[in-house]
């Protein structure tokens, strides 16, 4: 690996140097402190950046959201204290989604095969009715499918059925069945 042949130069950040600065400042002062600021204001301000938010959302403190332009939040989701969202590809959330504390929604690596060590990225679907537990990693490219309970401290890496419960590192079903499915309007 040669990190001084690193070219980042075909990655599109999908924004302007300046909204991406102003992004980081409201980002500082609205969703990284520790107290609580109001769900309703952190909703407004994600959504002036261009992200699609849905009604009844719920977004604790210190949520870290790197390119809100490429997140999409269903209706009725709860994002916990110490979420990560690493945005470098569309990020999508459905309906009756939880996202408990310190979990990392990482949708980008790298390439360690090549010398160049080149930037991967492939988006992140949670589908309606998924709960992603407590220290959850879930990596690139994964489609969680509704209804998946992914447990405390798991490494999803790939994608799951409907109604699947994944544990473990790497995250694997559990052998005990899956959550039963509920349908939500």
């Amino acid at each position: 690996m040669r990190l001084d042949l690193f070219d980042n130069a075909g990655f599109s950040r999908g924004a302007s140097s300046f909204k991406e600065a102003l992004w980081w400042l409201v980002r500082s002062c609205f969703f990284a402190p520790w107290f609580p600021v109001p769900s309703g204001i952190k909703v407004f301000l994600l959504r002036i950046f261009g992200a699609e938010v849905g009604r009844g959302v719920v977004i604790r403190s210190r949520v870290n959201i790197t390119f809100p332009w490429k997140l999409k939040i269903g209706d009725h989701v709860w994002i916990g204290d110490e979420v990560l969202i690493l945005s470098l590809a569309p990020v999508s959330l459905g309906d009756h989604v939880c996202i408990s504390q310190r979990a990392f929604l990482c949708t980008g690596s790298h390439d360690f095969r090549k010398e160049t060590f080149d930037l991967v990225t492939k988006p992140i679907t949670v589908g309606d009715g998924c709960w992603v537990a407590a220290n959850v990693f879930v990596g690139p490219g994964v489609n969680l499918a509704n209804g998946t309970l992914c447990a405390a401290g798991a490494v999803v890496m790939r994608g799951s059925e409907q109604g699947q419960i994944l544990s473990g590192n790497p995250a694997m079903p559990r052998a005990s069945g899956s959550r039963a499915s509920v349908s939500r309007n």
